[in-house]
């Protein structure tokens, strides 16, 4: 969402770089709301990825226990 949204901001600078002052100004106020929005955006982004790294290692290790558990049961089989 937010690199879609810089990638139309960049188009936007462009089409009105020799465009009204009035344009040029919203286009400030809208930059401006964007780097707000990405400002907020990047602890929640590391948070996320964060927790899924979390999450990721408990299933490994989950998956872990489990595969040495079935080997244990295998080993008493025989």
């Amino acid at each position: 969402l937010i690199r879609g949204l810089r990638h139309e901001r960049d188009e936007l600078k462009l089409q009105i770089h020799l465009g009204s002052k009035e344009l040029q100004q919203q286009l400030q106020v809208l930059d401006d709301k964007l780097a707000a929005l990405n400002h907020e955006y990047e602890p929640l982004k590391d948070a996320v990825e964060q927790t899924a790294a979390n999450v990721w290692d408990s299933f490994l290790v989950v998956g872990g226990e489990i595969r040495d558990g079935f080997q244990r049961i295998r080993k008493a089989l025989t």
